[in-house]
């Protein structure tokens, strides 16, 4: 059995996904940061200095703070602006991901486009004779 799972392991498609999902993980973080720290912030500037992470919608008559971490604590909340940015988080890692399978896509069609070179056309029978006397005379010699 443990042989089995070292061959399991040593196969190709497994370490290609665990490097995938790590570098995911990594690109992912990136991403958040690229959204929390850049984009929305300039979202949030170019709609009066709105902070999208502290938009909730009370669901109870209990709720009184005006952030969002306070506001969990005093009851039941519908944290949209932080819905808001995940959704722009997906969005944009889905446009990347999106990017990234056109351009992988593009190369294997161009390669796959590209003509496999010919053999080089066979003599005519006429000069496949005239090469043979020519080598038969050229040993003669």
């Amino acid at each position: 059995m443990l042989d089995e799972f070292k061959t399991f392991i040593a196969k190709g498609n497994v370490m290609d996904l665990a490097v995938g999902v790590i570098i995911g993980g990594a690109f992912g973080l990136i991403v958040n940061s690229l959204v929390g720290d850049i984009i929305m912030p300039i979202v949030g500037a170019i709609f009066g200095g709105l902070d999208f992470s502290n938009y909730f919608l009370p669901l109870s008559g209990s709720v009184t703070a005006t952030t969002l971490d306070a506001a969990k604590e005093q009851g039941a909340v519908l944290a949209w602006g932080s819905f808001l940015t995940v959704v722009i988080n997906f969005l944009i890692l889905a446009w990347i991901i999106f990017l990234i399978v056109r351009a992988v896509n593009q190369m294997r069609a161009a390669i796959e486009a590209e003509p496999e070179p010919e053999a080089p056309a066979e003599p005519a029978a006429d000069i496949k004779l005239l090469t043979e006397i020519r080598d038969l005379l050229s040993k003669n010699k």
